[in-house]
């Protein structure tokens, strides 16, 4: 098989027409008509994009961002009224149960010196 492959008569292209004792080779050639259709065949430009441009993508950011920080505000200082809120609320209970033992130590007080005026 490698003699074959190797002999004179493989390594010559044929360019006559083929028939039964010669193999037909195909050459790797392109006519003229083709390579001009490749050549002149340009690509289809692609459509133009419009440009979002810096004013519009800045506002639109300027925005997003003025809204996200207001809205993250108003939770800080909503979560922060509900803490001040009960810490003040705390406080009224233990001011009004504070008073209430001030009033009966006044009572007792009061009861005491009435029974010491009494007896005198």
């Amino acid at each position: 098989m490698a003699s074959r492959i190797l002999s004179r008569a493989m390594r010559q292209p044929t360019l006559t027409k083929p028939n039964a004792s010669t193999p037909f080779r195909r050459s790797f050639q392109t006519t003229s008509k083709l390579s001009q259709e490749t050549v002149i065949a340009t690509p289809t430009p692609l459509p133009v994009k419009k440009p979002v441009g810096a004013f519009r993508g800045g506002l639109l950011g300027f925005l997003l961002g003025a809204t996200g920080a207001g809205a993250g505000m108003y939770y800080y200082v909503l979560g922060e009224y509900r803490v001040s809120n009960e810490l003040l609320t705390e406080d009224i209970y233990n001011l009004q149960a504070t008073v209430q033992r001030i009033e009966s130590y006044v009572r007792v007080l009061e009861d005491k010196v009435d029974t010491a005026a009494k007896k005198k």
